[in-house]
């Protein structure tokens, strides 16, 4: 596998599992039991295709859990940030700042 297709296979599984967790969020919050259960379901359903997909490939996952912290750091806080409304504190940003250098140096480090 190349590379390239393990970052686009961990992207993609970020988004789900971030996804996920944001959908989890919206149904605790959402005004109708059938609104909640929906989402609950939705949530689920994505969680699900998340763990099936990032074990699907023959690889060592353990070797590319910096790239996939990463990943889903930045993807966690965009959904925060765009789905709801959470700011960016500089808590947050500095934190994350050494997340992705952790990530970097677990990936890039021979």
């Amino acid at each position: 596998m190349s590379k390239v297709t393990a970052f686009a296979i961990l992207a993609v599984c970020a988004l789900l599992e971030a996804g996920g967790d944001a959908l989890v969020r919206k149904g605790m919050h959402a005004a109708s039991m059938t609104n909640r259960l929906a989402l609950y379901f939705a949530a689920a359903v994505v969680l699900f295709a998340y763990g099936w997909l990032v074990n699907r490939p023959p690889w060592s996952f353990g070797s590319l859990l910096g790239i996939y912290v990463v990943l889903f750091f930045v993807v966690a806080q965009a959904l925060g940030y765009f789905v709801f409304g959470d700011k960016m504190t500089v808590q947050i940003l500095t934190g994350g700042a050494l997340i992705v250098a952790g990530g970097l140096v677990i990936t890039l480090w021979r």
